[in-house]
């Protein structure tokens, strides 16, 4: 059986896990390691569970507890040259990650990690180099595309191959537009390398998700420009205008910004 927690999703720090009987993967080490105990503990697990940390990129609230993650824990850091790179010269990761924990991965080369199968894709955003995970495990493939600055048409192949999708729903356009950031800082989040909005999510899921979907969460909202209740209403409006109904067709659920999700079960 796999299963998938979301320990954090949002500015705050961000961190998912998916967990075999022997093996477990963490994707991005945002949040402080003492919240992560917490939230293991609370689930009745250990971060023992843990034996490989991929990496999407390298903004802070994605790599803050990396490399002492790794270095505590003996844990190989899965990422690209580049974001390898953007770790080493981020001033918020206070450990780096040893260089015998270093592994490097390319966009669209698959490889294994035990019964993972794990294939990096490209995914738009302004840092040195994003990419969201395909990552298959027996028949059950699961996919994760996170700070999305907009939807390439390679994402939507990935997301008609999946079976249970995280997908970036951060910013309604409405309340970008009239909320407190500065015009710099609108025009970024707005912009093609910025982050996905949940109109464009929306539409994203409604023309590309397939009869094997069974399960989509909403991820990175903002606290700011956004409410876990509009995110889920505009996603659930626009699939009902392509005849894709909430609950029947697939489930559709916002995960936390700050706090663990439930511990689902993939299958």
């Amino acid at each position: 059986m796999l299963q998938f927690i979301s320990m954090g999703s949002g500015s705050s720090g961000n961190c998912y896990c998916l967990l075999t009987e022997d093996n477990g993967l963490m994707i991005d080490a945002g949040l402080g390691i003492r919240n992560m105990k917490k939230s293991f503990v609370s689930f009745g697990l250990s971060i023992s569970r843990i034996h490989h940390i991929l990496i999407t990129h390298d903004h802070a609230d994605h790599v803050k507890s990396v490399g002492r993650l790794s270095n505590n824990f003996g844990l190989p850091v899965y990422a690209t040259e580049k974001v390898h790179a953007g770790i080493d010269g981020n001033y918020c990761v206070h450990q780096k990650i040893e260089a015998e924990q270093r592994r490097y991965i390319e966009v669209g080369n698959t490889f294994s990690l035990g019964d993972f199968e794990i294939t990096p894709f490209h995914v738009p955003h302004d840092s040195n180099d994003n990419v969201g995970y395909k990552i298959v495990f027996e028949d059950v493939c699961l996919v994760l595309m996170t700070d999305v600055g907009h939807v390439t048409d390679e994402m939507k192949q990935m997301i008609s191959s999946a079976n249970y999708l995280v997908i970036e729903a951060n910013h309604d356009k409405n309340m970008l537009v009239s909320g407190p950031y500065p015009q710099h800082l609108k025009v970024r989040i707005a912009g093609p390398n910025g982050h996905l909005a949940n109109s464009d999510c929306a539409i994203a899921l409604a023309e590309n998700a397939t009869v094997k979907l069974k399960h989509v969460w909403l991820c990175h909202l903002s606290e700011e420009n956004n409410h876990p209740e509009l995110a889920f209403k505009t996603v659930e409006e626009t699939l009902l205008s392509h005849s894709i109904e909430i609950g029947t067709d697939f489930d559709l659920t916002v995960l936390k910004r700050k706090s663990p999700s439930e511990l689902y079960q993939l299958g």
